[in-house]
């Protein structure tokens, strides 16, 4: 049975708990030979990395992922605390939710639906897709050593359209995207009851429900979205005199839209300085102001809106919202750029890490592999983080100076000490090294002769 090294070792660990003693060896040896996988990340694949084609107990490896008990939300919560210590010990914690969609065709594979690609579609083209929808939380936070913000998956879950709870699991009722969503962001807020959260997320989980459920928590959630440039907002509601009679209003005075704003030379624009996409310094004009958001038969919300143009015309006018009325809106800004690194996150995962090469058609193994791999983005940069020798290391070339490590060169590191864990070892009575056996060669020629 293959051990990791203690380079990994040393954060597997944390999980041991959730296995039996048995389930857990195969666990991590499960883990080390998806990183080492390479082209085809298929469980078999896995498994060919590790030298064990010809294991006869293979199907046990199958099983944990089919039929094995663990909780795969334990185990999110687990890696959210590592994460937490690691990255972001003080201070609010900054969370990016977005949903993604794994390209995935066959009958066998209820869950599966036909959305919109949002990678491929564009304003003058729409494109769809079939395949299955995911709804993932990351932790949006500064790597010190890649000198960026890095979003870290921790909790996903699948998330079927209706025909899915109305065909296959009849008297179910259909959970909408913001219902999960609310699941999501409760689930976090119970893992951390005293910790301040900021949620970022786009246009649609601007909705007035969510944004209210978000206000009414014990501990509130701030949610930071786009808002509408036509959203009707209104003044805050005015002091209730002792002798008023009637129900007590819902708001104040309608305001002029934020479309109107943009053209009014009344606003008040203040410069701001915030780090924009790519990670570039970026002079802005910020207008922001407390309202109202309110829709006949909803709750009330209060929040801060505010208002984005660039002097130079390089993007249209935008405008965000925040449910803390006390956020400064340059801080509004700041949280809501780091929503980018989730797109860079999953294009990542989808280049290296084999998400959308599966191929489960069990429902537990689905609903299992693929918040399995996203997670393994948070590992590599935990293994990574941990190593600080790892940090300086890694591939250069006369023709391309590379000033800082990305996420390809962290996983690169992670496989080298797997290698050398697996085969590549130096003799401890003497100091020459072992010569490599001839199973080594055919092995790696195996694996060369695949990797294409």
């Amino acid at each position: 049975m293959f051990t990791p090294p203690a380079e990994v070792g040393a954060v597997c660990a944390a999980f041991a708990s959730l296995f039996t003693r048995p389930s857990w060896r195969r666990a991590q040896a499960l883990l080390c030979g998806t990183l080492l996988a390479p082209a085809n990340h298929a469980l078999t694949a896995a498994l060919r990395a590790l030298g064990l084609a010809n294991d006869p107990s293979f199907q046990s490896y199958h099983r944990l992922l089919n039929r094995v008990r663990w909780s795969a939300r334990e185990a999110a919560g687990i890696l959210l605390r590592l994460l937490i210590a690691a990255f972001a010990p003080t201070g609010p914690l900054i969370l990016g939710l977005d949903e993604t969609i794994e390209r995935r065709r066959g009958l066998e594979i209820k869950a599966r639906a036909i959305y919109r690609d949002a990678a491929r579609s564009s304003r003058e083209c729409f494109q769809k897709t079939s395949g299955l929808r995911w709804l993932s939380l990351h932790l949006l936070v500064p790597v010190r050593w890649a000198r960026r913000v890095w979003a870290l998956p921790f909790l996903t879950t699948l998330c079927p359209s209706a025909r899915y709870a109305t065909y296959t699991h009849k008297g179910r009722r259909h959970k909408s995207l913001l219902e999960r969503a609310r699941a999501l962001i409760g689930q976090v807020r119970r893992w951390l009851p005293g910790r301040a959260l900021i949620v970022v997320a786009d246009s649609g989980y601007a909705a007035i429900e969510l944004l209210a459920w978000c206000q009414r928590l014990p501990t509130p959630v701030t949610l930071i979205t786009r808002l509408r440039l036509d959203a009707a907002l209104y003044e805050p509601v005015p002091v209730r005199a002792a002798t008023q009679k009637g129900r007590p209003r819902c708001k104040g005075r309608r305001l002029p839209t934020l479309a109107k704003r943009l053209t009014e030379p009344e606003t008040i624009w203040s410069r701001v300085r915030v780090r924009w996409y790519g990670g570039a310094w970026r002079w802005l004009e910020v207008a922001s102001d407390m309202a109202v958001w309110y829709h006949s038969g909803l709750p009330p919300v209060a929040l801060r809106w505010a208002l984005i143009r660039d002097p130079k015309g390089g993007f249209e006018s935008q405008a965000l919202l925040s449910t803390d009325p006390g956020l400064p809106a340059p801080q509004i800004v700041s949280a809501f750029v780091r929503r980018w690194a989730m797109e860079v996150t999953f294009q990542e995962a989808r280049a290296h890490l084999g998400v959308e090469s599966q191929r489960q058609w069990n429902d537990l193994a689905i609903a299992r592999t693929t918040p399995l791999r996203l997670a393994l983005f948070s590992f590599i940069t935990l293994f990574v983080h941990q190593q600080p020798a790892w940090q300086a290391s890694f591939r250069q070339a006369a023709w391309y100076k590379k000033a800082l490590p990305t996420f390809s060169d962290a996983l690169a590191q992670v496989r080298r000490c797997l290698w050398r864990q697996l085969a590549f070892c130096m003799s401890k009575e003497n100091i020459d090294s072992r010569k490599p056996p001839a199973a080594l060669f055919e092995h790696l020629g195996e694996m060369l002769a695949y990797a294409a």
